[in-house]
């Protein structure tokens, strides 16, 4: 199989995570990049990264790289590339634009100018054009322009990878699966420790922490990848892919507990959804009411911010869960993310470490808590005694 670039979209925070994925399967010339990871592959590493990349979001194929200096060159490049070999006039296309360009208004006309581009391609070849079916088109195609740069690609992967495909519902905040799974990779834990999350809500986190342990391809639930409407997609070596044995023992436990019923009924159904009732247990409890459900382990939680909570809530919020995890969870590790600093703060113990991460639009710092009994001093002496 002939081998070509192939770029893996992320969230800012988690490049090198994803870049230890993509390593992972094999792949060459492996290259960090701003919310994204360029790689060398063929055919079947690109199927590939498109079914096992926890923390990739679109996984895209250049097919053009070009200089535009003024507008009509968008089209004028645009219009040279051979669509018939990507774009059947049966199928429906879209256009997705990034653009950071003084030449460029906005996305959206810098995308309207690559379809004009296209369609005008096939009317003059054949004829005909192909359809535009922006909510859900069988062909995505990339506009990315930065400055005077364009890359055009093909997005194989159509919908965003977060879409998982076990989600039947969700609560008022919920997180997003690919940061959710990058969350706990951030961590280190594979499954080697008993896992809880005390403040589940839906249950991503519980979820995606069950798919690590047991090693289930995030792309499993899906029901369709972008690539399967390629004139070259080959399905054979799909369903060598996709039915693969992949799973792993677990023996571990999984615990998740939140306040809201209604929330832990979604979270219930998702976990169903994705087959994983035998290993995730779920309670309705406050969490300064609940008992550690095993001696040790790891936390990974995703608490309320303050965007929806008055700062005189949030503080005290935060501040019975620093005493909760202090008074309670001794011998723990609990790492939390959020985007109230003054919420952090509040918690009143001493992170070891601190990662920046995005929930949406929202900056958040995402810390970890190594947890003692007795003060920190004191757990470094007996540590330094036991080394």
């Amino acid at each position: 199989m002939s081998k070509f670039k192939i770029v893996a979209k992320t969230f800012a925070g988690l490049e090198n995570v994803l870049a230890g994925e993509i390593r992972a399967l094999g792949a060459e010339y492996v290259n960090i990049e701003r919310r994204a990871v360029s790689f060398t592959g063929d055919q079947k590493l690109m199927y590939r990264a498109n079914f096992h990349l926890r923390t990739a979001l679109k996984i895209l194929k250049p097919i053009a790289e070009f200089e535009v200096t003024k507008r009509d060159e968008l089209y004028a490049h645009a219009k040279k590339i051979p669509w018939s070999d990507y774009l059947a006039l049966g199928k429906s296309f879209a256009i997705d634009s990034t653009v950071q360009s003084e030449i460029f208004v906005n996305s959206m006309y810098a995308s309207l100018k690559v379809k004009d581009a296209i369609a005008d391609h096939f009317r003059e070849a054949t004829g005909k054009r192909p359809s535009v079916n922006p909510e859900n088109p069988d062909i995505r195609i990339n506009v990315y322009l930065m400055g005077n740069h364009c890359i055009l690609s093909l997005d194989s992967s159509g919908e965003s990878l977060h879409k998982r495909g076990y989600r039947t519902g969700q609560g008022d905040a919920p997180i997003n699966e690919v940061l959710a799974a990058g969350m706990i990779m951030l961590t280190g834990w594979k499954g080697d420790k008993d896992f809880l999350d005390p403040m589940c809500g839906s249950g991503t986190l519980l979820i995606e922490a069950a798919m690590i342990a047991k090693g289930i391809p995030p792309g499993m639930y899906r029901k369709s990848f972008g690539f399967e409407n390629w004139p070259d997609f080959n399905e054979g070596l799909f369903e060598e892919i996709y039915n693969g044995d992949y799973e792993k023992e677990f023996n571990g436990k999984i615990f998740g507990s939140d306040i809201s019923v209604k929330d832990l009924a979604i979270a219930k159904l998702n976990i169903k959804n994705a087959s994983l009732t035998k290993i995730i247990e779920l309670k309705a409890r406050d969490f300064i009411n609940l008992e550690p459900p095993f001696p040790n382990g790891i936390i990974v939680t995703n608490p309320p911010y303050g965007e929806r909570m008055k700062q005189q809530s949030i503080n005290e919020l935060y501040s019975s869960v620093g005493d909760t995890l202090k008074n309670k969870f001794p011998g723990f590790e609990a790492w939390i993310i959020s985007s109230s600093i003054d919420g952090l703060k509040s918690i009143g113990l001493k992170p070891s470490k601190k990662i920046d991460l995005f929930n949406g639009a929202l900056a958040c710092s995402y810390r970890c808590y190594e947890l003692f009994q007795g003060t920190h001093k004191q757990a470094v002496i007996i540590k330094k005694r036991v080394m």
